[in-house]
């Protein structure tokens, strides 16, 4: 009797397990169909992208351009987008072409569209020269050498120079300069930086600045507000203006027998 009871005890115990275990088994499988059902979903969508890429991918029939074409001309970016041309209106490498076309001289920037149904459009905008570096080189206003060998300088640039590398330097030195020297009546037509470190620049009047290594821009400001007010009516009979003083400046005049007008301290040997 006992053992009866036990067996049916037991029997009662196991139905529980038995059918939690179905429903475990049941719930997967509806998850690993919902899961197929999804695949299948997303092979189907990929598959209808590639066929709808591969309709519309017909071949590049027509390049449009624009821009201002000063220094750039349409033939130079025809040629640099033609090993692009060969790819299909879907499938050209835009990142690629715009790379081609920014490697040009004188291209600072350029886009790549696609124009339904069969071109590519560049639109193309061009460096401006601020400054010549050296003897034919150019630096855009951001202080970069853009062209090392131009084979065109224009001549009303200023001309800038330095030690290799310090192009940033001398650009952002002279566009930090020039509005104060327009303001004062003054026209700076050369900025030169030697290995030492000294600065020296020349006006358009003929007349250079020497400014040496240190306290610059204190030099600077002393000869706006004080030595060009000293020399502005006698511009043609001076050389130079040495403002590599403590408290002063000296004057180099073209003709030797005239004095120096203005007193001045002694200058500092270890800048000069």
């Amino acid at each position: 009797m006992n053992l009866t009871l036990a067996l049916r005890r037991n029997r009662f115990k196991n139905k529980p397990k038995v059918q939690k275990r179905q429903w475990q088994w049941l719930s997967r499988g509806i998850e690993w169909r919902s899961y197929a059902r999804r695949a299948a979903m997303l092979v189907l969508a990929a598959g209808g992208l590639a066929t709808l890429t591969w309709a519309l991918d017909r071949p590049v029939r027509v390049i449009s351009m624009d821009g201002s074409f000063q220094r750039v001309s349409p033939g130079q970016i025809e040629k640099a987008v033609a090993p692009f041309s060969q790819s299909g209106f879907m499938s050209a490498d835009l990142d690629g072409i715009q790379r081609a076309v920014e490697t040009l001289p004188w291209v600072e920037h350029a886009r790549i569209q696609r124009r339904w149904p069969n071109s590519l459009h560049v639109t193309v905008v061009e460096q401006t020269a601020a400054a010549r570096w050296g003897e034919s080189g150019l630096l855009n206003t951001r202080g970069e050498l853009f062209v090392r060998e131009a084979s065109h300088v224009p001549a009303e640039l200023p001309r800038l120079s330095g030690p290799e590398g310090t192009q940033s330097q001398v650009a952002q030195r002279y566009l930090s300069l020039q509005g104060r020297m327009l303001d004062a009546g003054m026209r700076v037509a050369a900025l030169r930086l030697d290995a030492r470190g000294a600065w020296e620049m020349d006006l358009d009047s003929g007349v250079t600045v020497r400014l040496g290594r240190r306290e610059v821009d204190e030099r600077i400001d002393r000869f706006i507000h004080t030595a060009s007010q000293v020399i502005a009516h006698r511009l043609n009979e001076i050389t130079y203006v040495d403002m590599r003083y403590s408290n002063g400046f000296a004057i180099g005049w073209r003709n030797p027998a005239v004095p120096a007008s203005v007193p001045t301290k002694r200058a500092d040997d270890t800048d000069v």
